[in-house]
């Protein structure tokens, strides 16, 4: 496994062991997973569908079909949107979990209305996104040049083989950026949780009550 895998799933387990200690599970807790992938490309996808200890608890939700995960996470309801609106009722789940997806939803006023999604259907809320001023752009593994506007970062991305990191698909914030996010969004009692790596801090988790 490289560095940069080992140091991915160092981060995902302790923000895992956030989670758990945040919002201890229970046999009766339901849970919605928000970004599903469907074909798992390292051992750190779907993270919460392999440690969840209640999978028949969990629904995961996403914009892929469900083909390889159904077959993974038998346990697991699996639903597919096209975006925008998720799919449920008001308060239907006890909490929405979300690992890094925010910052693949669009910009700015798309991540509002995803962190409105989640906190409309759910009474609680965990989830998480890089931060954009950590000194290597987490995706990409490329240093310091995601501090460029948008444009150039793009095109540099483009020369170096690596158009699908490209355009809509990542739009990177700040703390302040977030926080604004999360002022949009109608969600103020919350925990912004910074996860540090060398002393600097790598992504951001929150920790919301959407209540």
């Amino acid at each position: 496994m490289s560095l940069a895998h080992r140091i991915s799933a160092s981060n995902r387990r302790r923000k895992w062991g956030l989670f758990l200690r945040a919002i201890p599970p229970t046999p009766t807790m339901t849970v919605l997973d928000v970004g599903f992938s469907d074909r798992e490309y390292s051992p750190n996808d779907n993270f919460i569908e392999k440690n969840y200890p209640y999978p028949e608890r969990l629904t995961a939700l996403g914009v892929d079909e469900a083909w390889e995960l159904a077959e993974r996470y038998p346990l697991v309801s699996a639903v597919t949107y096209g975006g925008g609106r998720f799919p449920f009722s008001d308060k239907q789940f006890d909490v929405c979990w979300s690992n890094a997806v925010l910052e693949h939803v669009g910009g700015t006023d798309r991540q509002a209305a995803f962190i409105r999604e989640i906190k409309r259907v759910s009474h609680r809320a965990f989830f998480t996104t890089p931060n954009r001023r950590f000194p290597v752009e987490v995706h990409t593994r490329t240093p310091l040049l995601h501090y460029l506007p948008k444009s150039l970062f793009d095109t540099y991305l483009r020369l170096t083989g690596r158009s699908w990191a490209t355009g809509g698909y990542m739009h990177l914030l700040s703390e302040s950026e977030l926080r604004s996010q999360l002022s949009e969004a109608g969600i103020d009692d919350y925990t912004l949780v910074k996860n540090r790596l060398l002393g600097m801090t790598m992504d951001f988790v929150v920790i919301a009550n959407c209540d």
